[in-house]
């Protein structure tokens, strides 16, 4: 009887474990090819910051010059990650830089991303004012 019941349950899970779909792994890894774009980088306020400007924009960790694109092959699970820096050029050079990221996955049409920079002077007569830079990212699916 006791061996008659084990079997039972074993035909049952084994029923059971058929029945429930599985994701297959390459499902969960499949690669979607996404396009970056820097638009644009431009200094959308300046109240006596400085006249002169260092300015770099980066996807996923690789620099990039205004106009143009990468192209990423990424998994579902990974992300687009933005990066902007500015920098102004004087004696004693005031910087600052922000990151957006977004999901390979929220990517389903074409999204526009700003970034935005606010550099602080640090020293002189200005000190405490600010500059800041717009960097505009396209980002689409392939």
């Amino acid at each position: 009887m006791r061996v008659k019941g084990i079997k039972m349950m074993v035909m049952l899970l084994l029923l059971f474990s058929l029945a429930v779909p599985v994701q297959s792994a390459s499902a969960a890894s499949k690669s979607i090819k996404v396009k970056v774009t820097l638009v644009s980088a431009e200094l959308t306020e300046n109240n006596h910051v400085g006249n002169e400007w260092y300015t770099a924009a980066y996807i996923n960790d690789k620099e990039i010059s205004e106009g143009s694109s990468v192209v990423l092959t990424l998994k579902s699970t990974e992300s687009v990650k933005l990066k902007a820096y500015a920098e102004e050029q004087d004696k004693i050079p005031d910087s600052a830089s922000a990151a957006a990221s977004i999901k390979a996955s929220a990517v389903t049409k074409t999204i526009s991303k700003a970034v935005k920079v606010t550099v602080v002077e640090n020293r002189g007569r200005y000190s405490g004012n600010t500059a800041t830079w717009k960097f505009t990212f396209k980002v689409q699916k392939q």
